[in-house]
Order: C-alpha cells, then sequence, then structure tokens
C-alpha cells in the first residue's frame, strides 16, 4: 500500500526492520491504550519503548525476550530471569514481514499467566455458581 507521510494530517504507519521509536510510537501507544498494561516494542536494528501507566518510559529500550524472539522469530511465554521484568510472567510475538521475517517484537506483562486461579476460587466460591448460571442462560 502506498500512502502520503502526511496526508490530512493523519500519519501513514509503516514498520520495517530499521523502524525507530518514534516510528513505533502510536502502535505502543495504541496497543497500551487498549489493555492499559506494561508494553515493549521495538525493531530488528534499533531499540524502541517501554510504556507502563500511560507514560514512556524509555525511547531506547530493549529487552533479553524482546531480543530473543526476534533473534528465533517465535513468540515467547515466560518469566524473564533478568531485565527489567525480572520475574513477571510476560509474553512477546514477532513483528513480521509478509514473507515471515522477523523485523521485530512486541511484548506485554502476561496478567492471564499471573492470575493465581485456584486462590482466585477460595476467596470467590461463589463464581463456579455464577458461571453454570450463565452458561444455563446462554443456553
Amino acid at each position: 500500500m502506498m500512502c502520503d507521510d502526511e496526508l490530512d494530517g493523519a500519519v501513514c504507519l509503516k514498520i520495517c526492520s530499521d523502524s525507530t521509536a518514534d516510528d513505533l510510537e502510536p502502535i505502543a501507544i495504541a496497543i497500551h491504550t487498549l489493555l492499559g498494561i506494561p508494553i515493549t516494542i521495538r525493531s530488528l536494528n534499533c531499540k524502541g519503548i517501554r510504556m507502563e501507566r500511560g507514560v514512556i518510559i524509555d525511547r531506547d529500550y530493549t529487552g533479553p525476550v524482546l531480543e530473543e524472539v526476534i533473534r528465533t522469530n517465535n513468540t515467547i511465554r515466560t518469566v524473564p530471569s533478568d531485565g527489567v521484568y525480572r520475574g513477571k510472567s510476560v509474553v512477546v510475538a514477532p513483528i513480521r514481514t509478509s514473507k515471515g521475517e522477523a523485523i521485530g517484537a512486541i511484548g506485554v506483562v502476561d496478567l492471564v499467566a499471573a492470575l493465581d486461579i485456584l486462590s482466585m476460587f477460595k476467596e470467590y466460591p461463589g463464581i463456579i455458581d455464577e458461571v453454570e448460571e450463565s452458561v444455563k442462560k446462554m443456553k
């Protein structure tokens, strides 16, 4: 798709292996706004953004999992042993070209993996009843 750099005040977003933090910023902001959780993003050749609590914390960011995802071209769910998110569950996915080549990576704190489901059921024993009732209503 061809587009002007700026058309009626709208910016055309293009991502490549040389995308800078400035290039990736609109994507980081959009995903962070949707999810409300920490976001990290970088391209293959340039460091990127770390965003938390509505603020860009770092515009020269990289992390060990972002780098591994770019290197392996695979999504990774893990708990890093080093870096800013050490000890927290994260999920990082590659940003790929149409040919499948990794040109960047984007990551979030994995809230689902961080939930202690057993303790939730202990604290809220009515959850199972509520879920079963909702299922009956859907049928």
